[in-house]
């Protein structure tokens, strides 16, 4: 059921204010009208969440566990008018979302197993030493724990694994974090039956009501309230730099700041090395446009920028890309804004003078579509201007050509911070890139070979984040099991009576998760 309401703890409550979603495809408005959430939502949302906190920190694993396993069963109960509704207000295909909900899923139980296994706790004790000399050691024992209630922020190209319950929420749920989330203006009536899904899941887990809510609308005066709360802890957002960069400030300026885990901005630089490509050039090309055009090119790792040595192997491998795209035809982007930005991006790079147009795909059919865009520049004129560097969101790329390793080199330590980079190289290139790699691993969080950056496994070894602008914190990523961390603070407990002590780290050990015991790891994960 989709009436257009907000998810306020156990309350589903209309406002005056409402707004409407579109199928992109068409243009067409879709039913029914959606809740704004104002400043009074977002205040009522925040209290509960307050209220919520302590005990919901305080789960046992298992509990905590369950209910995210809950929150996966309810999501596939939903069944199809999840994909049909979502469908209807991305333009993305059935089986891209088939596959989305699958990811949504997984990362959920992945979270429960992080819980269960109770690893994320690091809980470490260092027993008293009364004996030593000069001077005795207190009892100490450090443990993880939940930072409080965080902001969570939709995604427009994920409407199921990064929004209501995608991979910010998972993992701030399995930290012990209440969650508010800003549902995407794109994609209400998704983002409404997944919410009704969790709000199912906390009554059947007989949590606290605050322990979720739910706050549709467009305005960013809604973000801006959410984020200035005090009650609020830190924040979960994917989204254009301008609206991460405006999250971040606000952040900044509250009388108790807290940290705004963005993901904004990424070109991921792709790196053809001289043997590969006189081996397999026209495969890699047809593989490049595969990957570009790929879902209108609205991937955060899609491959914005291609990097080779000047030969006439890059010159057939340009060839033979921009023929390949010159094939493609269009396919729906996610919103009108979406689409006007990439217009606008890539008429800045169709006038620039110092880049040459190799192709654009063809029209297909319907509103808001993504014609390929495929464009050449040299290595000099690329580290002249910033601009070159910056995102197209859509599949629209650049092929920059170095007139020598140096110069390639030289252009890659240019580049802003990225999610990813990829090696495309035979046996022969490799102590080439070998040089290179730690210039690259100071841009980027993660590095492929062979392979093309669309595609972000969940697993706990996965690292989805990585310098400025590619996001806030460098150190952090939003999937995988390390997304946990984000949302957790270590608190040290001296001398304390054991009846006081959390359950991690007694010496009950009651929830059975490994501990670190002077210095020396003891026990097993469940």
């Amino acid at each position: 059921m989709i009436d257009g309401a907000m998810l306020i703890g156990a309350e589903l409550r209309q406002a005056e204010a409402r707004f409407g979603s579109v199928d992109p495809s068409t243009g067409a408005a879709l039913t029914p009208d959606f809740s704004s959430a104002g400043a009074d939502a977002v205040a009522d949302a925040a209290s509960l969440a307050a209220a919520a906190f302590p005990a919901y920190s305080s789960t046992d694993p298992e509990s905590r566990a369950a209910f995210l396993e809950r929150i996966a069963e309810g999501i596939l109960a939903i069944g199809d008018d999840l994909i049909v509704r979502a469908m209807a207000e991305s333009g993305l295909p059935r089986a891209r979302l088939e596959g989305e909900r699958g990811r949504t899923v997984g990362q959920l139980r992945m979270f429960a197993g992080v819980v269960r296994q109770g690893d994320f706790f690091d809980a470490t004790i260092d027993p008293a030493l009364p004996d030593r000399a000069p001077l005795p050691r207190p009892d100490l024992r450090r443990v993880n724990l939940a930072v409080g209630p965080v902001a969570v922020f939709g995604a427009s190209n994920f409407p199921l694994a990064f929004s209501v319950a995608g991979g910010d929420t998972a993992s701030a749920l399995a930290a012990g974090c209440p969650v508010i989330v800003k549902g995407h203006p794109a994609h209400p009536g998704t983002g409404e039956l997944v919410a009704r899904a969790i709000r199912t899941a906390v009554d059947a887990s007989g949590l606290p009501a605050g322990v979720f809510s739910y706050l549709p609308g467009e305005t960013n005066e809604l973000g801006g309230a959410l984020v200035s709360d005090p009650r609020i802890k830190a924040v979960g957002f994917t989204g254009s730099r301008g609206g991460g960069l405006a999250l971040m400030r606000i952040a900044a300026s509250r009388a108790e700041p807290i940290p705004v885990y963005a993901e904004m901005s990424s070109i991921n630089p792709v790196i053809l090395f001289p043997a590969a490509l006189e081996a397999r050039g026209d495969a890699l090309a047809d593989a490049y446009i595969g990957s570009l055009t790929m879902g209108a090119g609205q991937f955060c790792t899609n491959p914005g920028l291609v990097l080779g040595i000047d030969s006439p192997a890059l010159d057939a491998f340009v060839a033979r890309a921009g023929a390949a795209l010159g094939a493609c035809r269009s396919t729906t982007m996610l919103t009108p804004g979406i689409h006007a930005a990439y217009e606008k991006g890539v008429d800045a790079l169709a006038t620039h003078d110092a880049v040459r147009t190799v192709a654009r795909g063809q029209k297909g059919d319907g509103e808001n579509q993504a014609i390929g865009a495929l464009f050449e520049t040299d290595g000099r004129s690329f580290i002249a201007d910033a601009a070159l560097g910056h995102e197209v969101f859509g599949s629209s790329s650049v092929v920059v050509r170095c007139q020598d390793l140096q110069e390639l080199t030289a252009v890659v330590a240019a580049l802003e911070g990225q999610l990813t980079a990829t090696l495309l190289l035979d046996p022969a290139d490799e102590a080439d890139a070998k040089a290179l790699i730690p210039v690259l691993a100071d841009r980027v969080g993660r590095i492929l070979a062979n392979g093309w950056p669309t595609g972000v496994e969940v697993s706990p070894a996965m690292v989805h984040g990585g310098p400025f602008p590619a996001t806030s914190d460098g150190r952090t990523t939003s999937v995988g099991t390390l997304a946990i961390y984000r949302f957790l603070r270590p608190v040290c407990f001296q001398n304390l009576p054991a009846s006081l002590l959390p359950d991690a780290i007694s010496d009950a050990n009651p929830w059975g998760v490994a501990r670190r015991i002077d210095g020396k790891r003891e026990g097993s994960p469940r």
